[in-house]
C-alpha cells in the first residue's frame, strides 16, 4: 500500500466547502438536464483519493473475461457499487458535503440523500454505453434524482464525456428497457424522432464534474485509448421522497440492494441512505 493510502483521516482533505454556482448555471441545468462544472474537486484532492479508489476497484473487480467475450453491457465498464461501505476513506470522498450541495443547489430542494455511488472504469478499447435512463432502475416517486460524474483522471478528447440528450429528462419515464443494444437502437431513433440536441462535454480534466437528471438520455463513447477511463460517480435524491412501487425486476432488485427494509409508500430513508446534505444545518 502507497503512503497516499495510508492517509489518516485526518489527513483526507474533507471538501465540505461549497462550490459557487450562478443563477445561469443551475437554469442550465435545469433547462437541459445536465451541465458540466469544472474544478468541482481540486488536483490535490483528486492525487490524494484516486489511488485509493482504484485500489478498491481492482480488488473488488470479479470481471475475469476478456473483452471480446463479453455482452455489450459488460465491455462498456467495470462496475463498482456502495464503495463508501467498503472503506472509510472512500466514505469521506463519496459522502462530500460540497458535492451533495451542488446536487441540491441543482435540483432546486433543501437536502439530498445518498441513493449509491459507482466507479465506472472504462478498460482500454473499451465498448460504448448504449443510451439509457438511469431512473428506470430507480424505486424512487419523484424526478429530482441527479448524478454526479467525475473523472479521477484526465479525460481525452476522442474519450470525453459522456453524451447528453438535452432536455429528454422533460419527458419522465420513456420504456423500461435496460442498457442494451436494444437500449440503443430504439432509443437513437426516439432522440432523433424527438428532435433532441446531443451534446457531449468533451475532454475533462480529473476532478471536474458532469451532473445530470434521472431521466435525462445518455451514453457514452468506448475508450480507444490505452488507458483506463477512471471514474466515480454519486446518485443523490431529494430528501422527503418516498419509495415508489416496483414496476420491473431491475426496480425490485435496487429496491433490495439500496433501499433495504422498504416498501413502497415508506420514506426513501434506509440506513443506506444517509442524509448528505441540507440547509437546516446550515
Amino acid at each position: 500500500m502507497s503512503n497516499q493510502e495510508k492517509l489518516s483521516e485526518r489527513e483526507l482533505p474533507e471538501m465540505a466547502d461549497p462550490y459557487s454556482l450562478s443563477e445561469e448555471q443551475v437554469a442550465t441545468y435545469q433547462r437541459d438536464g445536465h451541465i458540466i462544472l469544472r474544478g468541482v474537486a481540486s488536483p490535490a484532492e483528486i492525487e490524494t483519493y484516486e489511488p485509493i479508489i482504484s485500489r478498491w476497484v481492482q480488488q473488488l473487480n470479479n470481471q475475469d473475461k476478456p473483452l471480446d467475450q463479453r455482452d455489450t453491457y459488460g465491455k462498456a465498464f467495470i462496475q463498482i457499487s456502495n464503495l463508501w461501505e467498503k472503506s472509510e476513506e472512500i466514505r469521506r470522498f463519496v459522502f462530500a458535503k460540497r458535492f451533495a450541495r451542488i446536487a441540491a443547489d441543482l435540483l432546486g430542494v433543501d437536502g439530498v440523500r445518498m441513493y449509491h455511488d459507482q466507479a465506472l472504469y472504462k478498460e482500454p478499447q473499451g465498448g460504448h454505453t448504449p443510451w439509457h435512463q438511469d431512473q428506470i432502475y430507480w424505486p424512487l416517486d419523484t424526478d429530482k434524482t441527479i448524478t454526479m460524474w467525475m473523472p479521477l483522471v484526465p479525460i481525452p478528447e476522442e474519450v470525453g464525456s459522456m453524451t447528453f440528450a438535452s432536455e429528454s429528462q422533460l419527458i419522465g419515464y420513456i420504456n423500461k428497457m435496460v442498457i442494451s443494444d436494444e437500449s440503443h437502437r430504439t432509443l437513437a431513433g426516439y432522440i432523433e424522432g424527438k428532435g433532441f440536441a446531443t451534446v457531449s462535454h468533451g475532454a475533462m480534466a480529473a476532478g471536474d464534474a458532469t451532473f445530470h437528471a434521472g431521466w435525462t438520455l445518455h451514453s457514452a463513447p468506448g475508450n480507444p485509448t490505452d488507458a483506463m477511463r477512471k471514474v466515480m460517480t454519486v446518485i443523490y435524491f431529494a430528501d422527503g421522497t418516498k419509495v415508489a412501487e416496483p414496476d420491473s425486476r431491475a426496480r425490485e432488485n435496487d429496491l433490495n440492494s439500496w433501499l433495504p427494509g422498504l416498501k413502497p409508500g415508506d420514506l426513501a430513508a434506509s440506513p443506506l441512505n444517509p442524509l448528505l446534505y441540507s440547509r437546516m444545518e446550515e
